[in-house]
């Protein structure tokens, strides 16, 4: 059976933009319209219609449905952990999950930790802090904000944060300094279960994906 109806695809806002149209471009798909979307977040071409979402919402369309395929960060992908399938990893968008502290805290974090038993932890992503302190047998106290992170131990906020870069450069200027990593991150092709298994255009476009990276 032929597919009429145009191919769903979600898109990252943000960083992952604009190298997403251009492989999806380079994959021959027509991506007219999105090089400057303006305020627009659905925008229908001859065979697609694509969804500009926030990077941490691409996981929802596309577990849930609401579209068939998209790209989306590992960072994302990891932190929710919702039913959908990881097809190709696109190589692009790398960054770090690291835990910093201050740089003169001289391992006062580990020092509290053994004084309390529980070590105070600020983070925009809870669940891949949770999993990666439970990893080390370390019992922790998250906090979860949604920006600012790095303020956090010098208002006595945490001990420690745990943080995505992509240099380091924002964590040195506010005087943190990297302890350890977390996981790494790239951008990812991502489906739909039942889309990937019933759409052959998914799994087509995987396969050129993967020869372009």
């Amino acid at each position: 059976m032929t597919n009429t109806a145009p191919l769903k695809i979600a898109l990252p806002k943000g960083a992952l933009y604009k190298d997403s149209v251009e492989l999806l471009a380079k994959a021959g798909l027509d991506t007219s319209g999105l090089a400057d979307p303006g305020r627009l977040l659905a925008i229908t071409t001859t065979d697609c219609c694509f969804y500009i979402v926030r990077p941490t919402d691409v996981p929802v369309f596309t577990s849930l449905g609401g579209v068939d395929c998209a790209i989306c960060g590992h960072d994302s992908l990891a932190e929710l952990g919702l039913d959908l399938i990881e097809m190709v990893d696109l190589k692009f968008g790398g960054c770090r999950f690291v835990v910093a502290e201050p740089a003169d805290a001289s391992n006062k974090a580990e020092s509290r930790y053994l004084r309390r038993g529980v070590m105070r932890v600020a983070t925009k992503y809870p669940s891949i802090t949770q999993a990666y302190y439970e990893k080390k047998g370390v019992q922790v106290e998250i906090v979860k904000l949604h920006g600012n992170i790095e303020l956090a131990p010098f208002c006595g906020l945490a001990d420690r944060v745990v943080d995505i870069t992509a240099t380091g450069t924002t964590l040195r200027e506010n005087n943190l300094i990297i302890v350890d990593e977390v996981l790494t991150s790239t951008a990812r092709f991502v489906g739909n279960t039942a889309s990937v298994r019933t759409d052959p255009r998914i799994r087509a476009l995987a396969e050129r994906l993967t020869k372009l990276v």
